[in-house]
């Protein structure tokens, strides 16, 4: 089931997509599963039907999801592979991130303890 912060400034469909990539990733949604229904999860977490439907468009845009008439949505196939392969993208964008920081003075450590910070690795 998706986690949604209601209070968050972050859209509640970019929450959602992001909690059910989180639980494809983490194995938690297994692929052919299938999802709760759109009107079960706007009950489930009080928000309108039209946010649920909204992300679970983009997912099966972006091939995480496929949805049948009748049957509902379901994890797709190849999802987990999608989602490595996105996660592959950007860290290509990291790269080039790292390399305008370099470009702009920054130096290498403090660009290190920033990774580690996400990561909540702070140094020794």
């Amino acid at each position: 089931m998706p986690h949604v912060d209601k209070s968050a400034r972050k859209p509640i469909y970019e929450q959602i997509i992001e909690s059910v990539e989180k639980e494809i990733a983490a194995g938690v949604l297994r692929e052919n599963e299938k999802l709760p229904s759109i009107r079960e999860l706007a009950v489930a977490l009080s928000i309108n039907p039209n946010t649920i439907q909204k992300a679970f468009l983009e997912l099966d845009r972006a091939g995480l999801i496929v949805s049948y008439a009748g049957r509902g949505c379901f994890v797709a196939p190849d999802a987990k592979e999608r989602l490595r392969e996105k996660r592959m993208k950007a860290l290509t964008e990291v790269e080039a991130l790292a390399a305008s920081l370099k470009a702009a003075g920054i130096d290498e450590n403090s660009v290190i303890e920033a990774v580690r910070k996400a990561y909540g690795k702070e140094e020794a």
